[in-house]
């Protein structure tokens, strides 16, 4: 045991890909029995909020799992590197030719739902009582996605609470995009891969989409992955400027 425990620290970065592959193994397997309906990609990022409670709750930290020792290595693994590399790897299953029938109307649904998600992001938090335009405009970005959330926040200098209620918005959406996709893909026209990048650039959220149309046709992912990628390098952007100057000419 003492070689394991020797190991398992001294290599924090493989023992986190031991880790992630065991959660979304177990996670496959319980997406069986909901017949892939339930995509086993937001069925893992249940588990993992559920451990990274655990782990804030066992160690006082702020940085969940990865505040135990044993596991540093998934801080890591779930960094903005990684995250970026997984999302420009995505574009290489697209066919150009394929992502040009989107055309105009890919465009127009990415810039439509971006106004869209930072309106209704900003309207909730003023109902909630946060009607400073900076945690407006933070709430906002979280919720076109949770990473536009916390680039907004940064930017104009929001509170690290604010930051976090922006990135709890943007996983709600991811995950309601990744179970409700393969329900609606039928009534959505997701059959082809005009749509997929329509369906990318109007739900926004690259991890949510992705996934969601894994369980609805894997062929589809790349297009879909590429919009949305698009829509959330887009939204970080313009929500820190243009959406925080709109809000601020609305409320004051």
């Amino acid at each position: 045991m003492d070689i394991l425990v020797q190991a398992v620290s001294k290599y924090p970065l493989v023992t986190a890909f031991v880790v992630i592959g065991l959660i979304m193994w177990v996670s496959s397997y319980i997406g069986k029995i909901f017949n892939n309906r339930i995509h086993a990609s937001a069925i893992a990022i249940v588990i993992g909020l559920i451990l990274a409670f655990i782990g804030g709750k066992y160690t006082g930290g702020k940085h969940g799992i990865s505040d135990v020792g044993l596991f540093a290595g998934i801080g890591l693994m779930g960094g903005s590197v990684f995250r970026d590399f997984a999302i420009v790897a995505t574009a290489f299953g697209v066919k150009l030719e394929e992502l040009k029938k989107a055309g105009v109307p890919g465009v127009v649904a990415l810039v439509v739902s971006m106004i869209l998600s930072t309106a209704i992001g900003a309207a909730t938090a003023y109902a909630f009582g946060y009607t400073n335009p900076v945690d407006m405009a933070t709430i906002g970005g979280g919720a076109a996605t949770f990473i536009v959330g916390p680039v907004t926040g940064a930017a104009l200098g929001a509170s690290s609470e604010v930051i976090a209620l922006s990135v709890a918005a943007g996983v709600v959406k991811s995950i309601s995009v990744m179970i409700l996709t393969p329900f609606l893909a039928k009534m959505a026209g997701l059959n082809n891969p005009a749509a997929a990048a329509v369906y990318g650039g109007l739900m926004g959220t690259t991890s949510g989409t992705a996934a969601g149309l894994a369980a609805t046709d894997p062929r589809l992912v790349p297009y879909g992955a590429m919009t949305a990628t698009f829509y959330t390098g887009f939204g970080c952007l313009v929500v820190p400027s243009l959406g925080y100057a709109a809000i601020v000419a609305l409320v004051g």
